[in-house]
């Protein structure tokens, strides 16, 4: 009766005894977990533990098939997201889902559109609601900018938005740290309490934990399915609670010996690109990256770095000289640029790196659909193509059932690692890696932090882009900083604190 009590009085949310099975696993076994009103609740766990699921269902895109939800002390059943918002939770995910040909003031009311007269859109009230909202919560939000114009940090300030906006009252945020500096990270910790202070309740999914322990008042961690402890961040240390969810220590990036070579595998030559509005976004951008280097690019999300990596891999038109080798290969496509030796992880793998509703052996293909294993003559070879992803799936750790299981199925780690894997293979000569362990787990980063390490050390040359500074610091022979499409500064990895760093990519200060 006591619980009872409890539970009505002091929770916003209460899982208990949940249980979700697909077709050869059981996502969630078992699982209970109480998220006190008015608290920031995280919940971490390696990828592929069942954090994701276990979220889907607070939010109604899943149904369990076993165990009670409770909102405020009152048992609900959500048949979908429309449920979960009416009942006051927001979900703010790791891949953002916004239109990017539509405004934010037109993502945010999409769907919940103000009616004036019970016929037009009232635009008006609803750009004073945006408003009112971004100023109340300092999110610095334009209602009137393109989606396609913002960068992925203010992608994601445009979703907690969103989920305010209809009124959510519990926030479920899904690695909403992953695309940050640590000067935007701290502001985003600032909007978090201030959300709690106005009675809001958090629940942040990470894999950082050092950020889990500054912001979290109470900690759950998730192995391979279920609750295995629920901790007070003033009790634990980060190893302590990577040992809860990996059973080993926090894996570190650091790189000792130097494998760099005198050959340079890319050069780069006063690199410029232009907006279709003639604004300059790269200006003038020059560096070589030679064989056994690692180059890292320090910057603020937006920029320039994205449009740095389009312009090299041909996706974007540039002014300027690349050479791979001895080849010019500025005019070059892609598919040709791809041919010659140039692999690719994506910023984003969900829209740049997969077919989500495609099996995984058909994903081996994609970017290399004109090199063997993937082809025998004018036809795609799938016996070959199937082979290489069953010796990926294995040499990389990609955990799934089975290589026809569509990529949609599996963990965003294990989406990863299935996506290096892909441009590990066939002899790459220059990979540019960009942000590869974006929202992995720490088990999921250290594995792909070795395959780099391994392919650096038997020559490959690496254009690394991060927004993880002990990352860039850890694996990066040579780090520069970028800052508003030029590049500002020259870094030596092995002096330079991340504070530093990140002082020198927002302009405020030297690094070392």
């Amino acid at each position: 009766m006591e619980e009872a009590v409890i539970s009505t009085s002091t929770s916003a949310v209460e899982l208990e005894g949940i249980t979700k099975r697909f077709p050869g696993v059981v996502a969630n076994s078992n699982v209970s977990l109480s998220v006190q009103r008015g608290h920031v609740h995280a919940i971490v766990g390696e990828n592929g533990a069942g954090k994701s699921t276990l979220m889907k269902i607070l939010y109604g895109m899943q149904r369990p098939d076993e165990g009670e939800i409770r909102v405020n002390g009152a048992p609900v059943s959500f048949r979908s997201p429309s449920d979960s918002i009416a009942a006051g939770i927001g979900m703010v995910h790791q891949h953002f889902m916004l239109a990017d040909n539509l405004t934010v003031l037109e993502n945010v009311v999409l769907g919940s559109e103000p009616r004036k007269g019970g016929i037009a859109i009232d635009f008006g009230s609803a750009r004073k609601k945006i408003k009112q909202i971004s100023d109340t919560y300092g999110l610095g939000v334009d209602p009137d900018m393109l989606v396609e114009d913002l960068g992925v940090g203010a992608r994601q300030r445009v979703e907690i938005l969103k989920v305010l906006y209809r009124g959510a009252r519990i926030l479920i945020l899904d690695e909403p740290t992953a695309v940050l500096v640590p000067q935007e990270v701290d502001e985003l910790f600032g909007n978090l309490r201030e959300l709690v202070r106005e009675g809001l309740t958090i629940i942040f999914i990470s894999h950082k934990l050092d950020e889990v322990l500054s912001v979290a008042d109470a900690i759950t961690v998730i192995r391979r399915g279920t609750t295995v402890a629920s901790v007070n961040p003033k009790d634990v240390t980060a190893r302590q609670l990577a040992e809860l969810m990996v059973g080993s220590e926090l894996p570190s990036p650091e790189t000792r010996e130097s494998t760099v070579t005198d050959v340079v595998a890319l050069s780069v030559r006063n690199l410029s690109v232009h907006s279709p509005d003639e604004r300059c976004i790269v200006d003038g951008v020059t560096f070589d990256i030679r064989k056994g280097e690692v180059l890292g690019i320090a910057g603020v999300e937006g920029n320039g770095q994205a449009e740095l990596v389009e312009a090299i891999m041909g996706m974007r038109p540039a002014d300027g000289e690349i050479r791979l080798g001895e080849e010019d290969i500025s005019a070059w496509s892609t598919l040709r640029r791809r041919e010659a030796g140039i692999g690719y992880i994506p910023e984003d793998r969900h829209r740049h790196g997969l077919l989500l509703e495609a099996p995984l052996w058909e994903n081996r293909i994609l970017g290399h659909q004109t090199r063997k294993p993937n082809v025998k003559g004018p036809w795609i070879d799938r016996a070959g193509a199937r082979r290489d992803t069953q010796r990926i799936v294995e040499q990389y750790d990609v955990r799934t059932p089975g290589i026809d299981v569509d990529a949609a199925a599996l963990s965003g780690g294990n989406q990863q690692k299935l996506i290096v894997g892909r441009e590990m293979s066939g002899d790459p000569v220059f990979l540019i890696a960009s942000h590869p362990t974006r929202g992995v787990d720490v088990g999921a980063q250290a594995a792909i932090w070795d395959h780099l390490r391994a392919a650096r050390a038997a020559g490959l040359a690496v254009l690394l882009i991060s927004a993880d500074l002990d990352e860039l610091i850890g694996l990066s022979d040579t780090l520069k900083v970028i800052l508003r499409g030029r590049v500002v500064a020259d870094v030596d990895p092995q002096n330079v604190t991340p504070e530093q760093l990140g002082s020198a990519m927002t302009g405020a200060g030297e690094a070392a």
